[in-house]
C-alpha cells in the first residue's frame, strides 16, 4: 500500500464517482474542487492510496493559510470505497483493512505537514459517527477540533428517484401548501373558475447557468447576512467556485421571483448523482417563494439524473436554539433522512494549534453552536 499524487482527471473522477464506492454525498472531493481552491491560490494534493496497481481511496487535501495559522485540510475526505468503511457489524479483517488504508494517509499526510511547516492536520472525515470510527482517529493522535460544521456533519438528503407524486405526499403538510400557494396560477380558461387561480402567488423560477447569476445572487446575500449576521462569503469566492464547476455544467443559481423582485435565491452542485443546495439567499417576504424554488430545483435535479437531493447541513436535534434551526425546519420540511458523519478531527503539529483552538473556540461560543 503506497500514496501517490493523481494527475489524471479521468483517473480521479472515475474513482469517486464510481457506484462501488458508495457515490459519497459530497462534491468537496472532486476534481473541480480542487481546482476552485487552486485558483484562491491555496496549494493542493489529489491523493490516491494505491494496493496491487488499483485505487483503493482518495483523498483532496489543501493547505490552508490563515492568520491563526497553517494546516492541511482534507474536507469530507478521504474518500474510501464504502463496503470498507467500518460499522458495529463490520468484520474485524475489513474494519483492519480500514484501518491500515487510513493509517498509511495518515502517516503521508505528518511527513507533508512537517515539511510544508504547518501547524496541524484537519481531517472532516464523511464516516458515519459511531464509536469505532472516532477510536480510529484517537488511536493516531488525533481530537475534536474546536470548529462545529466548518462542513456538513449532520446533512438532510432527500431520495428523488422515487416519481414527483411520491416526493410531493412525502413532504410536510405545510411545506405542500406553501408550495401550492407560490405557484403560478394555470391560464383561467383552463380552470373551472376564475376563483380556482385566487391564493396563488404567481412566483417565477428561472436558472442562470453563466457567472451573472452570481452578481444577483450576492445582492441578495449580502441582505441575507446582514439579517442573520454569519460570516458571508465574498463575491470573489462565489465567483471562483462558479467559474471552476461550471466548466462541466456542475453548478446553477435560481431564482424565485415575484412582480419582478427577486425574493430568494440557490446556489446548487450537481455532482455524482445528487444536487446540493450550497448556497442561499433571501429577502423578508410574506411570498413562500423559497418553497417553490427549492422544489423547482428538485425537479430540475430530476432531470438531470439525480438520485438524491442534499440540502446540505442541519442543526443538531438537542439544539433548539442553534443558528440553523429557522433553516433546518424549512428543509426537514421537504421530507427525507438524515446522516450524520464524525466530527471534524485535528492532529496538532506545532504549539502554535492551541493559538488556533483558543480562537476558534471563542468564535464558535459567539455564535451560539
Amino acid at each position: 500500500m503506497e500514496i501517490k499524487e493523481i494527475t489524471d482527471k479521468i483517473q480521479w473522477e472515475n474513482y469517486v464517482c464510481n457506484p462501488s464506492v458508495g457515490r459519497p454525498n459530497t462534491f468537496l472531493q472532486s476534481w473541480n474542487w480542487g481546482e476552485f481552491n487552486r485558483s484562491t491560490d491555496c496549494k493542493i494534493w489529489r491523493l490516491g492510496i494505491v494496493a496491487d496497481k488499483e485505487l483503493i481511496g482518495a483523498a483532496l487535501v489543501i493547505k490552508v493559510s490563515a492568520k491563526r495559522g497553517k494546516f492541511l485540510f482534507c474536507p469530507h475526505g478521504p474518500i474510501i470505497e464504502k463496503s470498507q468503511i467500518p460499522n458495529p457489524k463490520s468484520q474485524t479483517n475489513l474494519k483492519f483493512k480500514t484501518i491500515k488504508i487510513l493509517n498509511c494517509l495518515f502517516d503521508y499526510l505528518n511527513n507533508l505537514a512537517k515539511k510544508e511547516k504547518v501547524d496541524f492536520i484537519r481531517i472532516c472525515p464523511l464516516m458515519e459517527n459511531t464509536p469505532e470510527n472516532l477510536e480510529i482517529f484517537q488511536k493516531y493522535g488525533f481530537r475534536d477540533a474546536p470548529v462545529h460544521m466548518m462542513h456538513p456533519e449532520i446533512s438532510w438528503l432527500l431520495d428523488i428517484s422515487k416519481t414527483e407524486e411520491e416526493i410531493f405526499k412525502g413532504m410536510r403538510k405545510t411545506t405542500r401548501n406553501l408550495i401550492r400557494r407560490a405557484e403560478k396560477p394555470l391560464d383561467t380558461v383552463q380552470l373551472s373558475s376564475p376563483q380556482a387561480a385566487r391564493g396563488r402567488e404567481n412566483v417565477e423560477i428561472m436558472e442562470v447557468k453563466t457567472i451573472e447569476g452570481i452578481d444577483e445572487f450576492y445582492k441578495l446575500h449580502k441582505q441575507t447576512v446582514g439579517r442573520h449576521g454569519f460570516t458571508p462569503f465574498s463575491m470573489d469566492y462565489l465567483k471562483k467556485e462558479f467559474e471552476a464547476l461550471a466548466a462541466d455544467n456542475q453548478i446553477s443559481v435560481f431564482f424565485a421571483k415575484h412582480g419582478g423582485e427577486i425574493l430568494s435565491s440557490a446556489i446548487i452542485v450537481f455532482y455524482g448523482g445528487s444536487a446540493f443546495y450550497h448556497h442561499g439567499a433571501s429577502r423578508t417576504s410574506k411570498i413562500p417563494a423559497s418553497y417553490l424554488l427549492l422544489w423547482k430545483i428538485i425537479q430540475e435535479g430530476k432531470m438531470r439524473g439525480c438520485r438524491i437531493f442534499n440540502f446540505w447541513g442541519i442543526a443538531p436535534a438537542d439544539k433548539p436554539k442553534h443558528p440553523w434551526a429557522g433553516l433546518t425546519l424549512f428543509k426537514t420540511g421537504f421530507g427525507g433522512y438524515k446522516e450524520e458523519y464524525l466530527h471534524c478531527q485535528d492532529l496538532p503539529i506545532s504549539l502554535k494549534y492551541w493559538l488556533n483552538w483558543m480562537v476558534e473556540k471563542i468564535r464558535r461560543w459567539k455564535r451560539g453552536y
